[in-house]
């Protein structure tokens, strides 16, 4: 009995049955874990909060594409705002699904117009009722979803290389005067752009629940080989009493910085008369900031001007005395011509 049992046991059906009984046990497997890996998500209230409002748009003359968001909510961009150089940008808000953001760029980036990428979202995502969110494309394609049951005040607006978008807002005047303030501020470049559109939603009321974060992107038009050259901007205030006045002011920071670092650059070139022109334009953004005017007192230097330089160099020494200890390190550097011998000189009276 015994070795008939083993016969069968080793026989061509018993293994047929062996294989198909694992098999059936996978399938019911993978259907109870599916619905967990799926992009669709069924209890929409079990996703993070982001209700807010936000722009993504591209300005015509450059091709760069920016993401704007504010929120009455901590570190809002750390959900909301997406984007790739020369591919496009993403907002995905309300009660997020923070796939749309990587999964709408990736689609983007494969050749799907952003419309159709956010259709396709849309239609594979369950919680789509719960959902906001917009996409724009390197070819200016716009798409925008606001779910039916996003919570009022509730809508989009599509314009020309641009969508905002809102939810939970005091009123029904913050699209409309987001959407006013974009359009006639065409002048300015791309992110101080949008910071008028965030100042127009403010005005006249934004979040029912006021102010606490928000973030700026802007992409290139061109896909970038490294990654930390992706992004142009990236800006964020995690929590503020006033994030509109905290963005604005480090986007002029930004700005000065940009300045700084083509400064350095024209050192590096030595291109001296360049240089003192980047800082001085660092220095006028932010004449108390005494890492710019340090930086062009010694492009002054560098050209000859040490009377002028010496002045800018007795206020910064003022304020921290590691200043001057530090141009002692530049020579061996190449930064400065001077030796350490003519520093001493030079500075015998500060």
């Amino acid at each position: 009995m015994k070795t008939i049992f083993n016969l069968f046991k080793s026989s061509t059906k018993f293994k047929i049955l062996l294989i198909f009984g694992l098999i059936k046990k996978l399938i019911v497997a993978l259907v109870l874990i599916l619905p967990y890996l799926s992009n669709s998500q069924t209890n929409a209230y079990k996703d993070k909060f982001a209700h807010t409002y936000s722009i993504v748009a591209m300005d015509e003359k450059t091709g760069e594409m920016a993401v704007g968001v504010q929120s009455h909510w901590f570190s809002v961009g750390t959900l909301v705002s997406w984007g790739k150089s020369g591919v496009g940008v993403v907002a995905t808000q309300s009660f997020v699904n923070p796939s749309y953001g990587p999964m709408g760029l990736k689609m983007m980036e494969n050749g799907m117009s952003a419309k159709n990428a956010l259709n396709k979202l849309t239609n594979e995502d369950e919680g789509k009722d719960y959902r906001q969110a917009a996409m724009l494309d390197i070819n200016g394609s716009v798409g925008a979803f606001t779910g039916k049951s996003c919570i009022e005040s509730a809508g989009h607006y599509i314009g020309k290389n641009f969508s905002v978008q809102a939810n939970m807002m005091l009123n029904d005047k913050v699209i409309p005067s987001m959407k006013k303030a974009y359009m006639e501020n065409d002048h300015l470049p791309l992110a101080e752009r949008l910071i008028t559109v965030f100042e127009a939603a403010e005005k006249v009321g934004g979040d029912i629940r006021g102010k606490q974060s928000a973030a700026l992107i802007v992409v290139g038009n061109k896909k970038t080989e490294n990654v930390w050259e992706d992004k142009k901007i990236d800006l964020r205030v995690d929590d503020s009493e006033d994030p509109i006045k905290e963005i604005k002011r480090l986007l002029k920071v930004h700005r000065a910085y940009e300045h700084m670092n083509q400064g350095d650059v024209a050192i590096e070139e030595n291109d001296t008369k360049k240089a003192l022109e980047e800082y001085s334009k660092a220095q006028s953004l932010f004449p108390n900031n005494h890492e710019m005017s340090f930086w062009k007192g010694i492009a002054l230097l560098n050209i000859g001007e040490k009377k002028q330089a010496k002045e800018i160099f007795k206020i910064v020494f003022q304020k921290n005395i590691n200043w001057k200890k530090l141009i002692y390190r530049l020579p061996k550097s190449g930064i400065i011509s001077m030796s350490e011998e003519e520093l001493d000189t030079y500075f015998s009276d500060l």
